[in-house]
């Protein structure tokens, strides 16, 4: 049993790190403005393979593999004069999951929803609200902008099971960022944190935990660079990187300080134009530095369909 229990806190990570796969993204010119009335729809794919890493917790050889769809719509608007965006994420995740308990081999598959994200960026310091017109004349400096990204629990959630897509809790990420243009240059800095509310039926009314277990964890700081160059109009490509840190996990009051998270990640993106509303983002990342979770390679491919006011 107290294997069980320290196998169930460390086994939120499992899920977590599905979470934390798109939700710990690699996302240059996030702070980029679009005039007033912007829309796009994107369908994007990601791929990812790699090791787990539960610190002293008896789990050795684990792996996991899995494919993320993900649908989004992203609107711009005015908010006090100022410009603002609204993106909703819908993703869907297929995987496996594999690993030794105390040398006694574990699988899993799961195949759901994962929990939807919600984010509200509004720009701060120059990008005031444009119209189409307006927009073609601008040209960016220096952007500075604050967002709120929010996951609400709507993920594939079964809490008799240790492994699931969703989490079943909220996520907050409220976050600073700055764009600053130079000639065909962009520099893309951003500073935030994750706060999460409580999971209260995690790994409960099964055999192994008939009573009911309530999981916390702590706020997770994140911090996000790019360098991305404009090859020409709507081409252009960046090399990625991000670091986060905190964020240890406890089952009823009591913490595994094992589950630090201390990680970071880089990679490379590339965008260019296929049609005059249409473009395709193909980008890659892998980990350089994992205390404690995932460390996984992935590869997304993304195409995107824009318009201004009504689809055309």
């Amino acid at each position: 049993m107290r294997l069980l229990f320290r196998f169930a806190i460390a086994g939120v990570i499992a899920s977590y790190v599905w979470q934390s796969a798109w939700a710990q993204d690699l996302a240059p010119r996030a702070y980029v403005i679009a005039p007033i009335h912007s829309n796009a729809v994107t369908l994007s794919y990601g791929f990812y393979s790699g090791n787990l890493d539960f610190g002293n917790v008896p789990i050795t050889d684990a792996t996991a593999r899995a494919s993320i769809p993900v649908i989004s719509y992203f609107h711009s608007m005015n908010f006090f004069g100022r410009t603002a965006s609204f993106v909703a994420y819908l993703p869907y995740g297929v995987g496996n999951f594999q690993g030794k308990v105390s040398n006694s081999e574990t699988n899993a598959y799961r195949s759901g929803l994962l929990d939807s994200v919600y984010r509200f960026s509004v720009n701060l310091k120059g990008g005031p609200a444009m119209t189409i017109r307006d927009f073609q004349k601008w040209r960016q400096k220096t952007l500075i902008g604050v967002s709120l990204r929010v996951v609400a629990p709507t993920g594939q959630y079964d809490p008799t099971k240790l492994i699931n897509w969703g989490n079943n809790r909220w996520g907050f990420k409220p976050e600073i960022g700055l764009s600053r243009r130079g000639g065909h240059w962009v520099v893309d800095a951003y500073g935030g944190a994750w706060f999460y509310m409580t999971n209260p039926e995690f790994f409960s009314k099964n055999q192994f935990n008939p009573a009911v277990s309530k999981q916390t964890q702590a706020p997770i700081g994140a911090f996000e660079g790019h360098l991305s160059y404009d090859v020409k109009p709507h081409l252009w490509a960046s090399l990625d990187g991000n670091f986060w840190f905190a964020g240890a996990t406890s089952l009823n009051g009591v913490e595994n300080p094992s589950s630090t998270l201390r990680s970071s990640r880089l990679g490379g993106t590339v965008s260019f134009p296929v049609r005059k509303h249409q473009s395709i983002k193909l980008s890659y990342s892998n980990g350089t530095y994992i205390k404690y979770g995932g460390n996984f390679q992935n590869i997304s491919v993304g195409w995107q369909y824009s318009w201004l006011g009504r689809p055309k």
